[in-house]
């Protein structure tokens, strides 16, 4: 009978990833874990976990964890400085979705297949064409659609938190209001989205620029300290925390020197994350398609010699 937490000895001794075999595991994963609903992408995740500072992304084949310096639920700013700052997040998900069109053309089966199986592999290719079409989109008319987005989107996101900050001050079991301070809380943020879809796009822009830039700095800043102090027993790598540093830092004084240029590579990035999703969703529709195609066949192979 063995526990997961009975391998993750050697995060405490530096080294950065544990992958546990899952027919290693005997027992169920305890109540201390709890699922994880937004995590940079991974290659083969099918689930992500967090245990305290702990961070758990399961496989098919395997429970692979490593240590979080920071506990998102109690240093959520620290958390996307140190353990996921914005460089990080753009690879990784850029990463992922390449490996999962690459698995797809191999004949591989990932999670996106297997969920098409519930779907119909024509919806999955058109799918992936109109992701296409706004990646395109976004390369033709990038400035407009960013302000149009702005204008809306960030209205909308600060509303979305008024209401789950509203959703949390109130109980189901029993029905009721369970802190009256969090309802009035998320009433008021609510308010103050739908009140600030009058501010000028300039002005967000701003804000959001301002926002980056601090992320980006801070995180390049602690990167260089932690590879100063640490040497070489920094447990991702010297080399990788350096270059994360370095890309953050450049990003970062992109913003301030030429903010229009490092608006269009942001915009051009999200159009290449975008083509790859596309990617992803037409390499697994015609994956499908394949499937199915060769199952019919089968039948009416088995149908005909009977």
């Amino acid at each position: 009978m063995t526990r997961l937490e009975e391998f993750l000895g050697p995060l405490d001794q530096g080294i950065w990833e544990v992958a546990v075999p899952k027919e290693a595991v005997t027992e169920p994963l305890d109540d201390g874990w709890i699922r994880s609903r937004i995590n940079i992408p991974s290659p083969g995740t099918l689930a992500s976990y967090r245990k305290g500072n702990y961070h758990l992304h399961e496989t098919a084949t395997e429970w692979r964890v490593h240590y979080d310096r920071y506990d998102p639920t109690r240093h959520p700013l620290l958390h996307l400085i140190d353990d996921a700052p914005l460089i990080l997040m753009i690879g990784e998900t850029f990463l992922a979705l390449v490996t999962n069109a690459r698995t797809a053309r191999n004949g591989e089966t990932t999670r996106l297949v297997l969920e098409g199986q519930r779907r119909t592999w024509q919806f999955m290719v058109l799918a992936g064409c109109a992701v296409l079409l706004a990646a395109l989109a976004i390369l033709a008319r990038p400035i407009p659609l960013f302000a149009a987005a702005v204008s809306l989107l960030v209205p909308l996101l600060i509303a979305g938190l008024g209401l789950l900050i509203v959703g949390g001050g109130i109980s189901l079991h029993p029905p009721g209001v369970a802190s009256m301070g969090s309802v009035f809380l998320g009433v008021c943020v609510v308010a103050l989205g739908f009140s600030s879809a009058s501010l000028p796009v300039t002005l967000w822009t701003m804000i959001i620029f301002v926002v980056l830039a601090v992320w980006m700095c801070a995180s390049a800043f602690v990167s260089f300290r932690r590879v100063y102090r640490e040497r070489r027993s920094v447990p991702e790598g010297v080399f990788k925390r350096l270059g994360l540093g370095v890309l953050s830092l450049v990003l970062g004084s992109l913003i301030v020197l030429a903010p229009q240029a490092f608006l269009t590579l942001m915009l051009d990035l999200l159009a290449l994350v975008l083509v790859a999703l596309a990617l992803v969703f037409i390499e697994n529709g015609a994956e499908l398609r394949r499937r199915m195609a060769g199952t019919n066949t089968g039948r009416r192979a088995a149908g005909t010699e009977a």
